[in-house]
């Protein structure tokens, strides 16, 4: 069992092969689940062209904000601007090619792409600019639009526990968009909170199994609030 440890032991090594132009999905909601020591060795390593798949981008000077400020990505493929001045600003002066998508149906083509299923009807977004371009057919008297699934070169994640092999745990809504994207990655690379021995993780409580998982690395988190609000004193 002991060639199945799928721990790494640095930063470089859980993004060997990762390379400009690449796609790369990222975890996480706002500031929520994201991998952040992942975002901040693709920083690290200057690759560009990156077109990025995640739900939003962070903030101007955490998370995917980082690669945003460097350049680094040409494409962002999300559900929302959010509170990214970066982001907005790029998308507004067309730096930015950014493909906004109904944030189920981003998390719909994520977890077709993972489950081998190369498209899908929804109603959501038809008679939009969503659909523009796209396909459409009338089902049982309703429009739908087919969308495309999605998948990608690296798969950055986020994990509350992982066990050597791979296995996952998510810790509420810190899972987000972490599990799907686990399943959609040609190499999925994990960062965890804490790294366990197999055996030690509740088979029944496994949300992701380690089939899908390639590199797995001890990461350290900085607690951040993305919108700081406090109590006015009496």
């Amino acid at each position: 069992m002991a060639g199945l440890n799928k721990v790494v032991g640095s930063y470089e090594e859980a993004l060997a092969g990762l390379s400009n132009d690449m796609t790369v999905m990222v975890g996480g909601f706002g500031l929520c689940g994201i991998p952040e020591g992942l975002i901040g060795q693709m920083v690290k390593t200057g690759v560009t062209g990156l077109t990025a798949i995640s739900n939003n981008a962070g903030v101007d000077d955490f998370g995917l904000g980082l690669l945003l400020k460097t350049r680094q990505i040409d494409t962002m493929i999300a559900s929302y601007v959010g509170e990214n001045a970066t982001f907005e600003q790029q998308m507004l002066s067309g730096v930015l090619n950014v493909i906004l998508t109904p944030q189920g149906t981003l998390a719909e083509k994520i977890r077709a792409g993972g489950a081998g299923i190369p498209a899908f009807f929804t109603a959501t977004g038809y008679g939009t600019p969503v659909a523009d371009g796209k396909e459409t057919r009338e089902i049982d008297g309703r429009h739908y639009v087919l969308e495309p699934a999605l998948t990608a070169d690296f798969a950055l994640v986020r994990a509350w526990k992982a066990d050597t092999m791979g296995n996952l745990v998510f810790r509420k809504t810190a899972a987000n968009f972490n599990p799907m994207m686990a399943t959609a990655g040609k190499i999925t690379v994990v960062e965890a909170e804490h790294i366990v021995e197999p055996g030690e993780l509740d088979p029944d409580h496994i949300h992701t199994p380690g089939i899908y998982v390639n590199r797995v690395i001890q990461g350290t988190f900085e607690k951040r609030i993305e919108q700081r609000t406090v109590k006015a004193s009496a």
